[in-house]
């Protein structure tokens, strides 16, 4: 399982230790992992690329649990406000590769999307 998904034993182990993974065991106690825990691991792998934490994802798999659309509610928020920056971080890389700035900071193109930071900036007294 490990090597089909490129992970690390440990990280197998630990899902298995914090209640993510319950592969069923041989008379020798060795792991036998069948369909359902390559799926269960290929939507734990693919939550955690989301950005989702462990809690969030066992949450998640249990499909009895009462928090369980206001924890993807949280996580789509979250997608959405993640995607917003890659937008303007997009935006702003494609400007600063076109742009004949040498010092990008100083660019006016450049600024413009680093307004709503600069704006936060609060200078001591």
């Amino acid at each position: 399982m490990a090597e089909r998904f490129a992970l690390p034993t440990n990280v197998l182990r630990h899902w298995e230790s914090v209640g993510l993974l319950e592969p069923a065991r041989d008379s020798a106690g060795r792991r036998r992992y069948v369909l359902d825990d390559v799926s269960r691991v290929a939507a734990i792998q693919r939550s955690k690329d989301a950005g989702m934490t462990l809690d969030q994802i066992a949450v998640l798999l249990d499909a009895g649990a009462p928090e369980r659309h206001a924890v993807l509610r949280a996580h789509l928020d979250d997608l959405d406000r993640r995607m917003e920056q890659m937008r303007i971080s997009k935006e702003m890389t494609e400007h600063a590769f076109s742009c004949r700035a040498h010092d990008i900071s100083a660019c006016p193109g450049f600024q413009r999307h680093v307004k709503d930071l600069v704006a936060a900036f609060d200078p001591p007294a």
